[in-house]
């Protein structure tokens, strides 16, 4: 399908890619907020209780932040530490889908599957602005690929490493993983009829290393909570840690009481089309001629194909889509399962020579490249405008590399291939090296700590006074920002207070004066807008951030 030498060259440019987002900095809020949560732990060397912002912190399970927490303490306290997991995480991840696109296909499917995969938008971004999804998306897979081993091979080792992977994943956030993992498994027995071998005492061997893989986290839980009912979450007492971990996060999450996202039932179906960016027109073709295919053959059995992947996508859409809650990182779980169908449908028309759908692939993967070349041209030279030569030298030698590749005369399958990963390299390098550097330079929190740094201002001597979150400021400075009130600053001396324009108001009402004043502006950097984007209304959006030192 492709050679070794070009796939193996893609691999490491994909790879230098993730490297390069390594070093930016730290995204409010989920993102830096969950670096707080883990640097706490190394700080506080207490690695069982989560803990945000001083509350206790019941939402997700710990495995990110002891994995996170881990990193700190091997390489210190450093955003691209932070980022390692999640990029080994990655790898684990594209290689587990090379894994069961071997398994139920060939090992040419496997290795389009993991290319798939390590260049979709969101699993790219997952690297970047880092949350639970990475490692979750990683045991996720590998579970199913390890438990559909079993089912074919009967494998001791195989329902094991599947138990611990799926157990891992439960451990990352909770009932989603198992959820996934389970409805993957039933679609392929469902499918092939191999019912038999879950009557194995391998299972049960399987289920222990399970039980194995969480008792760290529950018992995590259950000294937290569980041991301690007199503890207030969300306005409740008696809050037990495995209950919730076990019943009640789903039920919160679907029912709303955390809180409502969207109500637009069809959310997840038009957020997949920018998250499996440059393989959505692929992915859209898979999933249709797919289900084509199965309603013809009347869903029954083919050893030449499989259910899994499209049946999993299919349940997972539709209970996703009922839920209240809605996030376009929530679509991450299930796109290494979209990654192997998207792989076997391109190897399918290669292996049967299908050059009129080959050429019509050709022509979307040319349109996407055309849309990506736009807006890095849109990005490089009017949102944020180059300063740097370097910079306009490598986005050149890579326009000339994508070009030749566009220009030379070989198999339409080649170009669909390495078009479409030079698709993904060209957005996500110019995001991380030149995108992302200038938007966070608009993030207060970050921007705030380089004026503490450079002003040897004492970490331990900077409150607040209202609740606003200072999660990149918290991080940057390695010390949280302090809360108390304004009553008690009154009568305070020598400290710094950290304040938005209405605190400043509230400060000069009190009759508070200060003698060193420094100001940094503040946008929501998760929430871009058009006329944040247009730099001639950019200034209208921002906000200003405030660090005034009271005498």
């Amino acid at each position: 399908m492709i050679s070794n030498l070009r796939y193996g060259f893609l691999l490491v440019l994909i790879v230098l890619v993730y490297i390069a987002g390594m070093f930016v900095t730290l995204f409010e809020s989920d993102s830096a907020q969950f670096a707080v949560m883990a640097m706490r732990m190394v700080q506080e060397n207490d690695f069982v209780n989560l803990i945000k912002g001083g509350a206790q912190y019941l939402d997700k399970p710990h495995l990110h932040f002891w994995l996170a927490a881990l990193s700190f303490k091997i390489f210190g306290l450093f955003e691209w530490a932070y980022r390692i997991p999640a990029i080994l995480a990655t790898i684990l991840g594209a290689y587990s889908c090379y894994g069961l696109g071997k398994l139920l296909y060939n090992t040419k499917t496997g290795k389009l599957a993991a290319l798939i995969f390590m260049t979709a938008q969101t699993i790219v971004l997952s690297v970047i602005d880092v949350r639970t999804d990475a490692v979750l998306t990683a045991f996720t897979i590998l579970s199913i690929w390890q438990f559909a081993t079993y089912i074919e091979k009967r494998t001791l080792n195989s329902i094991i490493i599947g138990g611990l992977a799926a157990g891992l994943a439960f451990s990352t956030k909770g009932q989603i993983a198992l959820f996934v993992i389970g409805v993957a498994i039933i679609c392929h027995l469902s499918y092939t009829r191999k019912w038999k071998s879950i009557l194995s005492w391998k299972v049960l061997v399987g289920l222990v290393f399970f039980g194995i893989a969480i008792a760290p986290m529950l018992y995590a839980y259950y000294h937290q909570f569980d041991l301690h009912p007199e503890k207030v979450i969300r306005g409740a007492s008696n809050r037990s840690g495995i209950l919730f971990i076990f019943w009640e996060q789903s039920l919160e999450r679907t029912g709303g009481t955390m809180g409502q996202t969207s109500k637009d039932y069809f959310f997840f179906f038009h957020t997949f089309l920018w998250v499996f960016i440059p393989w959505t027109i692929p992915g859209l073709f898979a999933f249709g001629s797919r289900v084509r295919l199965f309603f013809k053959l009347k869903f029954s059995y083919n050893p030449k194909f499989e259910f899994l992947t499209l049946g999993t996508i299919i349940v997972f859409f539709t209970v996703a889509s009922s839920s209240q809650f809605k996030l376009p990182h929530y679509l991450n779980i299930i796109i290494p399962l979209f990654a192997v169908l998207t792989a076997s449908y391109i190897s399918d028309l290669i292996r049967f020579d299908k050059e009129k759908m080959l050429k019509i692939l050709l022509g979307s993967q040319y349109f996407v490249l055309s849309i990506v070349f736009t807006a890095t041209l849109f990005i490089c030279f009017y949102v944020f405008k180059f300063e740097s030569l370097i910079a306009s030298v490598l986005l050149t030698v890579l326009l000339i590399v994508i070009i030749y590749f566009c220009l030379k005369r070989e198999a339409r399958f080649l170009r669909i291939i390495t078009l479409s990963v030079y698709s993904s390299l060209l957005l996500n390098s110019v995001l991380n090296l030149h995108f992302y550097p200038e938007l966070l330079s608009y993030q207060a929190g970050s921007s705030m700590a380089e004026v503490v740094s450079d002003e040897n201002i004492p970490v331990d001597k900077i409150y607040r006074v209202s609740d606003f979150n200072t999660w990149a400021l918290d991080f940057y400075n390695r010390y949280p920002v302090q809360h108390t009130s304004l009553k008690t600053m009154e009568k305070r001396r020598n400290v710094w207070l950290y304040a938005n324009d209405i605190d400043l108001k509230r400060v000069q009402d009190a009759g508070l004066d200060w003698d060193q004043q420094f100001t940094v502006n503040d946008y929501q950097v998760s929430m871009l807008s058009k006329d944040f984007l247009n730099p001639s209304t950019r200034k209208r959006t921002l906000k200003k951030m405030h660090l005034i030192h009271l005498r």
